[in-house]
């Protein structure tokens, strides 16, 4: 490497590292903005002064609005990191965290659960954390006794069919449902929200989600690699099957949980790697970390719309699909030609 050159790549490291520098800054700022908006005692914003002097404000903002801020940030970082690997690891841009039957088989838990077991918050988070985690493993068995293709490609094919499988239930159990009340609850936890979220809930979730979010982020020097052919990786010194493996766990089990928590959310997970990668390319150095910082910040804003744009609260995931969908039509018109969004 000539000499020359080695400028322009501090240059742009640095120039890179200024941008997730800011990423995190406005992260940070609209976090602290949303703890203080809201609708009491009007809409708007609260005061530091009134929340010294009010308690019942103080202990809104602390005990009902914290838990649901950070629990908003920790849902788009792991959908959207979530979504990063999955894109590179079966080089595939539209694939999302609910790959491998993780989200149709957390909703036919829910639904469920509501059906059969009572709406019990407990009882409707265990059963769609528990179909989740059997989507993945249903998927995982029938990838390795398919015949076609290679490993990825049978991934691919087996979570196709699993979602197909817990959609289909899914569809029975809501034909069965009590219209009148089991399925307007089941109807609701499809829409996706975090209206609800308190301390206990978030910690049952907030363990396997640092984790996951942890391997991920460690491991995002290796994504690249893992996105090549397997001879390629295997000439380059790497076990991509093992790597792999450990990467999608990462990746579904916080995936899965928070799903449980909050219900489908779309979109996330599909559109932030592909803001992210317009930002830093292909080096997932930086563009694993921006996908996770714009996540949290997506999320958070529509959260903060869906209790503030109007009396009711609208649910989440009707704000996020309608905005990724939107954010999706702008990168397809603005990619150049030639290039992949």
């Amino acid at each position: 490497m000539s000499t020359i050159a080695l400028p322009r790549i501090h240059a742009r490291i640095r120039r890179r590292r200024q941008i997730l520098l800011a990423l995190t800054l406005t992260l940070l700022i609209v976090a602290g903005i949303s703890l203080l908006m809201g609708r009491y005692p009007a809409p708007g914003l609260l005061s530091p002064a009134q929340i010294a002097d009010d308690p019942l404000a103080l202990r809104l903002v602390f005990t009902l609005r914290l838990p649901r801020l950070l629990t908003a940030i920790l849902l788009g970082m792991t959908l959207a990191a979530a979504g990063m690997v999955f894109q590179l690891i079966f080089t595939n841009p539209l694939v999302e965290p609910g790959f491998l039957g993780v989200s149709q088989g957390a909703a036919f838990g829910a639904a469920f659960a509501i059906l059969f077991l009572g709406t019990s918050l407990a009882a409707i988070q265990i059963s769609a954390a528990a179909f989740a985690l059997t989507g993945l493993g249903f998927s995982y068995i029938l990838a390795r006794r398919l015949r076609y293709g290679g490993w990825i490609m049978r991934l691919v094919l087996a979570g196709i069919a699993v979602s197909a499988l817990f959609s289909a239930g899914l569809g029975m159990l809501k034909y069965l449902a009590d219209p009148l009340n089991d399925l307007s609850e089941i109807t609701f936890w499809l829409l996706g929200g975090l209206a609800g979220t308190t301390w206990p809930r978030l910690l049952t979730v907030l363990p396997v989600t640092l984790a996951g979010l942890t391997v991920m982020y460690l491991y995002r020097w290796r994504l690249n690699l893992l996105s090549l052919r397997e001879e390629t990786t295997y000439a380059l010194g790497a076990s991509p099957n093992r790597e792999r493996l450990l990467l999608i766990l990462a990746a579904v089990l916080p995936t899965a949980a928070l799903i449980a928590l909050t219900g489908i959310i779309g979109w996330v997970g599909l559109i932030m790697p592909h803001i992210a990668r317009r930002l830093f390319r292909a080096d997932t150095r930086f563009s694993l970390p921006a996908a996770m910082l714009l996540g949290g910040l997506f999320t958070l804003l529509c959260d903060d719309l869906a209790r503030t744009l109007l009396a009711g609260e609208i649910p989440l995931g009707i704000l996020t699909a309608l905005f990724g969908a939107l954010i999706f039509l702008g990168l397809m018109m603005t990619a150049p030609k030639g290039r992949k969004p």
